[in-house]
């Protein structure tokens, strides 16, 4: 697939997908939503994936929308920017959280707006220690969307939530990790070797299990304990019938290294 606004590669189980506008700090157009659409739409696809590394180039991470794609002027006609929501930035959450493998967020600048909210829905995000994440819809008379105002208060609880959005101040990835929104916050020198070594764990882990984790985990919050032990139980009995556990066990009692296949 040729791309002008990110970079996509596949290698040794990762996909690697690079959001590409760093004069821009790499913000959404309609051809980035559209080129990143269809690089996820391969992921998904390809069985050879077992992680997803998602980061951008450049300073930043992601500054949100490009506000200069959009027609809109002080004074003149408004936009229907519910539109752009429901054609593109809820799919996008929705695919990252529902796909069948791990997705790591690399985020190695400034998270704002979509952005920001982008990475917070990721699996895993691994900030460097100069990241900040910047809910700044505030600032232009918007809410936070992209899943914003669902993730942030249960990542950050209630009053962290709503003082991330009514202000837009700024929150440095140190605090971000403090609070317990991210996973690791790192020198800024070591974010692609960390993201790099995760990457290659996840390639290299039992992929039916850690799907089946996350599905789970992400699905909690709608079920009472009672029901989420029955999805448990389910989710157990089929996943002790595939070859990784049966290898897993194997490994372990002959005392050697696993070699999981994703099956």
């Amino acid at each position: 697939m040729d791309f002008e606004t990110i970079l996509f590669s596949v290698a040794d189980g990762v996909a690697r997908l690079t959001l590409n506008r760093p004069d821009r700090l790499n913000s959404f157009t309609v051809q980035m939503h559209d080129e990143v659409s269809r690089a996820l739409e391969s992921v998904a696809k390809d069985a050879s994936v077992r992680v997803l590394v998602l980061t951008g180039a450049g300073r930043g991470f992601c500054a949100g929308q490009d506000l200069s794609d959009r027609a809109v002027a002080p004074g003149g006609e408004g936009v229907d920017l519910g539109e752009s929501l429901e054609k593109r930035y809820n799919p996008l959450i929705r695919r990252l959280t529902s796909l069948e493998i791990p997705v790591i967020c690399a985020v190695n600048g400034v998270a704002a707006g979509a952005g920001a909210n982008i990475a917070l829905a990721c699996d895993i995000v691994i900030a460097a220690k100069s990241a900040k994440f910047i809910q700044s819809f505030a600032n232009i008379g918007l809410i936070p969307d992209s899943g914003g105002t669902w993730t942030l208060p249960r990542l950050a609880g209630q009053t962290r939530a709503l003082g991330l959005a009514l202000t837009g101040e700024p929150l440095l990835a140190e605090r971000a990790e403090a609070w317990g929104m991210i996973w690791k916050c790192v020198e800024d020198d070591q974010l692609v070797a960390e993201t790099d070594a995760l990457a290659a764990k996840f390639a290299a882990a039992p992929t039916r299990g850690l799907a089946m984790t996350k599905k789970l985990i992400r699905e909690s919050g709608a079920r009472s304990l009672s029901d989420q032990l029955e999805e448990e139980r389910d989710a157990q009995r089929a996943l002790g019938r595939t070859a990784d556990y049966k290898e897993g066990v194997g490994a372990f009692m002959e005392k050697r290294t696993p070699k999981f296949t994703g099956s």
